[in-house]
């Protein structure tokens, strides 16, 4: 582990595994290169992220990639979440395009030349799918949390990113009936597959922390003024219920009605949030906890 301005930088297991095999075949020098591509990789990631005023705090290299451990302190929104997973993919396009100009310029050899390239573009492209924690993965979260409730888009997202970690696994075996096993695919999908079961399991805790985060998030929009997204529920419907419909970039007021469809209440998502974790009622009907009309 090595510590840098803040950040821890530490390799992951499957990676220094990695290296070990490549000095016992004899291609230290490819994964050695294939190391200085990653960290690049995740640096663009760093940049990125601190452009936005965001904490990281750890970075784990893999072979595909990395995980930047950030503490945006929930004043994120899906944009930067977006503009941050692009960033690491961004750095591989400068890169094989600056190696075509060196293999052009007669520079670089055209062997080595072709391979950076070709590394670069697999790196990037296989970090474009939409796979957690792969940066296409938190694109394509952030895009569905513009369209879903953020509880929904945590399941949604962990459930096909889990079935694509699958196939990704299947498609590494298909080769036992043609060229072989490709094992590095396979230990990849096979990691990527424990995450995003882990991250499904855990879904609800992460939701959790996202509602602990939201006053940040609220005082933003309110502070630059927004348009409320409304949320209509019926009385007995439970807190819980309630607070798993806010969506990531929104501020809401809920609209309560009683069975013959008058509106009893308005309530801020403020007030939502004090029932659910100072009263700690998640369970109890919103008519039950507050006085209502």
């Amino acid at each position: 582990m090595i510590k840098c301005r803040g950040i821890e930088f530490r390799l992951h297991p499957l990676f220094s595994l990695l290296m070990l095999l490549s000095v016992a075949t004899g291609y230290f020098v490819e994964l050695l290169t294939l190391f200085v591509i990653v960290l690049i990789h995740e640096l663009g990631h760093v940049a990125a992220a601190r452009s936005f005023g965001w904490t990281v705090v750890r970075v784990e290299l893999l072979p595909f990639g990395g995980v930047a451990e950030t503490d945006d302190r929930g004043r994120s929104s899906a944009f930067q979440e977006a503009a941050v997973a692009l960033a690491g993919p961004l750095q591989n396009g400068w890169m094989a395009l600056f190696a075509v100009g060196m293999g052009r310029l007669g520079w670089w050899e055209t062997g080595w030349s072709h391979y950076f390239v070709t590394a670069n573009i697999m790196i990037g492209l296989f970090n474009l799918l939409p796979v957690l924690p792969l940066d296409g993965g938190k694109v394509m979260q952030a895009l569905i949390s513009r369209w879903l409730p953020y509880y929904r888009t945590l399941f949604l997202c962990s459930l096909i990113s889990l079935l694509l970690s699958i196939m990704l696994a299947a498609a590494s075996l298909l080769g036992i009936l043609s060229a072989g096993v490709h094992l590095n695919l396979l230990a990849i999908s096979l990691f990527l597959a424990y995450s995003n079961w882990y991250g499904y399991r855990h879904a609800s805790l992460r939701f959790v922390r996202f509602l602990m985060n939201r006053e940040p998030v609220m005082a933003r929009l309110i502070d630059r003024g927004t348009l409320a997204q409304p949320i209509v529920i019926y009385h007995h419907r439970k807190i819980a219920d309630i607070v798993r419909l806010f969506m990531r970039d929104k501020y809401h007021l809920i609209y309560i009605m009683n069975d013959r469809g008058r509106v009893q209440a308005v309530l801020p998502e403020q007030k939502l949030l004090y029932a659910y974790f100072q009263l700690n009622v998640p369970g109890s009907a919103v008519s039950d906890v507050f006085v209502l009309e």
